[in-house]
């Protein structure tokens, strides 16, 4: 029975003194810590998207005509390679339309599916880039609304438009993969969508009038291509005598 007793006082002992051991003080967070990182890279933040682009890379386009594959060149147009290629990491161009088809002209897309996507992005204007390349066949360019106008709206040159040149549509980037998909883009409906109602309404809208227009499913980056090991030069071939000076031409002196 004393036994019995001294066990139940030592328990009772040791539980006082872990009531009384204080708990361990937490740090104090440090002002702006939890945002010291910037904010969550997010579609509905366009502040949020501002990685700087590879000096080059490729991004694929899987549509609902075929797949194609565009290079970009940062230093062709730098604030518009950096602003493409954080929309097509994050996703931005899924479901999107091809809602402006004009042959021989330009094909343009860059409207969300999602009207909630449109709105942050309406008023995310860049600035405008030197125009350091020709508007050719095959190049990738920003639309816009006049000058530093430009949010998410693209085109493809389906012909040479040198003429947009000279009215600051800077290409920054040229289909190097899949050029005769892009041709095969429906062109049935030209250009009557309406922006605005692709804007407010998203692929609902799309869906209700232009049931045949096509879409891009994914865009996404590609992974750099590996390089190569250098090939080895070619043997240099036996020397062979130096030829007969040509005859000089009637009456040259």
């Amino acid at each position: 029975m004393k036994a019995l007793t001294t066990g139940i006082l030592l328990c009772a002992s040791l539980l006082a003194a872990q009531a009384q051991t204080p708990a361990p003080r937490k740090t104090p967070a440090k002002p702006g810590a939890a945002h010291a990182a910037g904010p969550r890279p997010s579609l509905l933040n366009p502040a949020s998207l501002k990685a700087t682009a590879p000096a080059v890379f490729k991004a694929r386009f899987t549509t609902t005509v075929g797949d194609f594959v565009v290079e970009v060149h940062r230093d062709w147009a730098p604030l518009g390679a950096d602003r493409f290629y954080n929309l097509v990491k994050y996703g931005y161009f899924t479901n999107a339309s091809f809602f402006r088809v004009v042959p021989r002209f330009v094909v343009q897309f860059g409207l969300s599916a999602d009207p909630a996507v449109n709105k942050v992005w309406h008023e995310a204007r860049i600035q405008d880039d030197p125009v350091k390349q020709s508007n050719k066949r095959g190049m990738l360019v920003f639309a816009t609304a006049g000058p530093n106008t430009r949010t998410t709206q693209l085109f493809i040159n389906y012909a040479d438009n040198a003429r947009l040149d000279g009215m600051g549509f800077a290409p920054f980037g040229t289909v190097v993969e899949g050029m005769d998909i892009v041709d095969k883009i429906f062109p049935g409906y030209g250009e009557r969508p309406d922006q605005g109602l692709i804007t407010d309404q998203g692929d609902a809208y799309i869906r209700a009038n232009f049931p045949e227009m096509d879409k891009i499913k994914l865009a996404k980056i590609a992974p750099p291509t590996p390089a190569t090991a250098p090939a080895k030069p070619a043997a240099k071939p036996a020397a062979k005598p130096a030829p007969k000076p040509a005859p000089k031409s009637p009456g040259a002196n």
